[in-house]
């Protein structure tokens, strides 16, 4: 099975993880796992004075500050992945992610908001809900 998991580094991605260590049938070398992180992108007005290489090396530091520990943790548990890292919304990555490499399954960490907050603020879950191109396992 092809697993895409959404990560932002935060408690909900920890959670995730210890979801899917618990759950010998989401984590294992059977599956193929892709990892995939929306670094916030700079403000186009920024990003426009800031130097290519500069801007390109922020990205790629903000990612990895995220991947390190998920990393270490895949290595533990003997598990090779794909690793992805794109600026921009992260709802709309995950989603175009998802579709490009056909995965079977989306998993990612959610922070629970109610039903008010989902409707005036939206939530990254709830947008990949909708537009998921396949099934979403979220935990929360």
């Amino acid at each position: 099975m092809k697993i895409l998991l959404a990560v932002d580094g935060s408690a909900y991605t920890k959670r995730m993880l210890a979801y899917l260590t618990a759950h010998d049938e989401w984590l294992g070398a059977r599956h193929e796992y892709t990892l995939v992180h929306a670094v916030p992108a700079v403000p186009s007005r920024a990003a426009a004075v800031i130097d290519k290489a500069a801007l390109k090396s922020y990205y790629a530091d903000s990612a990895e500050q995220v991947f390190k520990p998920i990393r270490a943790f895949l290595a533990r548990q003997g598990i090779q992945a794909t690793w992805v890292s794109k600026a921009g919304p992260a709802a709309e990555l995950i989603v175009a992610e998802a579709g490009r490499g056909r995965h079977d399954l989306i998993v990612m960490g959610s922070h629970g908001q109610g039903a008010l907050a989902q409707l005036v603020l939206g939530s990254v879950a709830t947008k990949v809900l909708a537009k998921a191109p396949a099934p979403v396992l979220l935990v929360r």
